[in-house]
């Protein structure tokens, strides 16, 4: 059955690793929810006068090494899009694939505009991802910047097995933009909301402010959350993701300012940190300005 949902567009960035196979795999899920269309965007960065060779070497690529190179794996990128093409043909959702070269993160931020992109679904290897050559390294640029919902996945899951979503805030100025697109993913995703304010000894505020905050927030925006918590932490990053913990939640959801201000509960280096260490998917949007 078809959800009816503003989400019209799935962008997913893709460099064929394991983590973005279980990306494709959850916007799949999303896709065949909402029958909306899913790009998948495969961005080939083009080589520099020092690279690695097929030994993990140093050095330096002669051009006509590097044609050669590129030339063949241009052909098998191709080949590669297209047996996704034909496995998606008939899935009852919109499947394209697009092929672009230069700057990953770049070429993913213009194909996020040129497409009106609702939703990035993209994977990560994390902080341990040392190997990473296109999406992890450019995973957290893309989660600062982005004017859309990002959802980032390290691990198999589908839409499906996320029963619970924890939206962790300072609940001080939640921007319409952010609540009214996690309203949106948490309706498509059909999980129960839970709403955590992490309270730090150096960011203490009393428990019934924050309530407060978080009921305004709630009768605003018009949310059903199945519970409403004060996690006291020594750090709003390890509050998070020991709450997420606790309650076994499936994913963590978070708005990001962009900035690395000392007053704000969630910036954009504290969301970051949360998608690098947290073993579940984070949905996170930038707050805009």
């Amino acid at each position: 059955m078809k959800i009816q949902t503003t989400m019209k567009t799935i962008l997913v960035p893709y460099d064929f690793s394991k983590e973005a196979n279980f990306a494709l795999d959850f916007a799949v899920g999303l896709a065949k929810k909402t029958q909306n269309k899913l790009e998948l965007l495969h961005v080939i960065e083009l080589p520099t006068p020092t690279s690695f060779s097929s030994f993990g070497e140093a050095g330096a690529m002669s051009n006509e090494t590097a044609n050669i190179f590129m030339i063949e794996l241009i052909e098998k990128r191709k080949k590669q899009m297209n047996e996704l093409e034909e496995e998606f043909k008939d899935a009852g959702f919109t499947f394209e694939t697009k092929m672009i070269f230069g700057n990953p993160f770049a070429g993913i931020s213009k194909e996020i505009v040129d497409v009106d992109a609702d939703i990035v679904v993209m994977g990560s290897k994390g902080s341990s991802g040392l190997e990473e050559i296109l999406i992890g390294s450019n995973t957290e640029k893309v989660v600062r910047h982005a004017a859309c919902p990002v959802i980032t996945i390290k691990s198999e899951i589908s839409p499906s097995d996320v029963k619970k979503i924890v939206f962790a805030s300072d609940f001080n100025e939640v921007p319409a933009s952010v609540a009214q697109r996690l309203k949106n993913s948490i309706d498509v995703i059909d999980g129960e909301l839970h709403l955590v304010k992490i309270n730090t000894p150096s960011m203490f505020e009393h428990s019934r402010v924050s309530f407060q905050k978080m009921k305004t927030f709630v009768d605003e925006f018009g949310f059903s959350p199945q519970s409403m918590e004060i996690y006291n932490s020594t750090s709003e990053e390890e509050g998070i993701l020991d709450y997420a913990d606790d309650i076994q939640a499936d994913m963590i959801a978070m708005a990001t300012t962009g900035r690395t201000g000392f007053l704000h509960l969630l910036t954009g280096s504290i969301a970051e940190d949360v998608v690098n260490a947290a073993k579940r998917p984070v949905w996170t949007m930038k707050a805009k300005k």
